[in-house]
């Protein structure tokens, strides 16, 4: 299959050589898998497997994309797709820069994030997975919803200018399981990321959602006071967090056009808390890294923070052609962020839970429905929905009614943080819509945060 990917890049190539055209040719394949559940049975198991060809055509300052569905089969359905393009280009607005032609100076194949086993999972694997997970937790009055997505996922790219190839190959599952309460209406929730089929572990969502249920079964429901907490935050809450700041602070053309709370004079000086490292590491593969970028630049860890002191923006290519700035090898899908662990030992939501407190804790483990309210400021607002607990400080645990923050990322990651655990895991922020693009983040199980506002408190789920 690869070769003949390549061969068909070659054969694209060609043809717009012998059209005297400079262009590019960006192909993505995918196979995915999903099976859904909804009132505690299969809703949709659905497969699908998409080719996409992109096509960009450059004439000096000029540039246009056309991209189409298509197959290994249909090359001269391709060949049209860049006669379309060449046709667009004629219409299109000069930039104000000269953009960059990707040249690859030497051929590249990468496929160790591919895992035959995880990508070959049966619909009666998936279905045994759900089922080991969610071992006695269903009731009449207690339901099953969730998603199990899978797949490959295949990048390979070459251009006019040199005959070489850029080729990758990774695979990826995302689960995750819901069980809501019919009467009572509340909801819990567990998930789990896998870049190889060894990633899968039933019995660690069987453990969270048992703890969970018995808490949301046996202690009391109510609405807790608005005002300041101490809170703990779970993986899935810091990821979302970390995903905005990776949006909104340190992509170095959003700096440029005034949508990053960080500055050019802050490179070198101390941001976030000295317990915050935060890394792009393309060396992990549980982050489905490209270990090179679409430039062709060889992608290694790039520190972000590291003690809190901001280190230097990313600059995909084009920004930095626009606002004359040198690229860091970050013209890629997604990075591959690494947040690194503390010092405190608490692997587990029942460790959390049984950690001394001399107040009350609130333990949020998701954020939902987060947006910008200000991106120079890094104020963000969410709320929480699934899992939350209070944690008194006389030892008991109430189940909080949805609640609100709304905080600068500047102060949910600077002084305020007591302690991030050593536990590390694995989050998966991939998006549901569009082409497959997996995306995980590599971060603390649990993080504390010291003294936040909760503006909102809700009186009911």
């Amino acid at each position: 299959m690869k070769e003949k990917i390549l061969q068909t890049l070659t054969a694209l190539r060609e043809y717009a050589l012998s059209k005297g055209i400079t262009a590019a040719f960006m192909y993505h394949e995918e196979d995915s898998y999903l099976m859904r559940f909804a009132n505690s049975a299969i809703s949709l198991n659905t497969n699908e497997h998409l080719i996409r060809l992109e096509i960009t055509v450059f004439d000096d300052k000029c540039r246009t994309s056309y991209e189409m569905i298509t197959d290994l089969s249909k090359l001269e359905e391709m060949k049209q797709g860049v006669d379309v393009a060449v046709e667009m280009v004629k219409y299109a607005m000069p930039l104000n820069y000269q953009p960059s032609i990707p040249h690859l100076k030497e051929s590249f194949n990468d496929e160790k994030g591919f895992d035959s086993e995880l990508a070959s999972m049966s619909g009666e694997e998936r279905l045994a997975y759900f089922n080991e997970a969610v071992k006695g937790l269903e009731s009449d009055q207690i339901t099953l919803s969730g998603i199990f997505s899978s797949g490959t996922n295949i990048l390979a790219q070459i251009t006019t200018l040199s005959e070489h190839t850029q080729y990758f190959k990774t695979s990826d599952a995302q689960v995750t399981i819901v069980l809501a309460h019919s009467n009572l209406k509340w909801e819990v929730t567990a998930e789990q990321s896998a870049q190889k089929k060894a990633d899968l572990k039933p019995e660690e969502l069987h453990s969270e959602l048992s703890f969970l249920v018995e808490r949301y079964t046996n202690d009391p429901a109510q609405q807790i006071p608005v005002g300041n907490y101490d809170i703990v935050f779970g993986s899935a809450a810091t990821a979302e967090m970390i995903s905005f700041m990776n949006w909104i602070g340190v992509n170095g053309g959003l700096m440029k056009r005034g949508y990053s709370f960080l500055k050019e004079d802050q490179i070198g000086k101390k941001v976030f808390s000295e317990k915050f490292n935060l890394t792009d590491d393309p060396t992990r593969l549980e982050t489905y890294p490209l270990t090179r970028d679409l430039m062709g630049m060889s992608r290694l860890p790039f520190p972000l923070f590291v003690n809190g002191v901001f280190q230097n923006f990313t600059w995909y290519q084009d920004d930095a052609d626009e606002f004359g700035a040198q690229p860091t090898g970050h013209s890629i899908p997604h990075k591959s962020l690494v947040l690194g662990g503390g010092d405190m030992e608490v692997n587990s939501l029942a460790e959390l839970v049984k950690l001394p407190r001399d107040k009350d804790i609130l333990y949020i483990p998701f954020l939902h429905y987060m947006n910008i309210v200000n991106p120079s400021k890094a104020l963000v607002t969410a709320s929480s929905r699934f899992g939350a607990l209070l944690l008194k400080k006389d030892g008991s645990i109430v189940v909080p009614f949805n609640v609100r923050v709304t905080q600068s990322l500047l102060d949910i990651f600077g002084d305020k943080v007591a302690w991030m655990s050593k536990q590390q895991t694995v989050y998966n922020t991939s998006a549901s819509y569009g082409a497959r693009n997996p995306v995980a983040i590599v971060l603390p199980k649990f993080i504390r945060v010291n003294d936040l506002e909760i503006s909102h408190s809700n009186s009911s789920y």
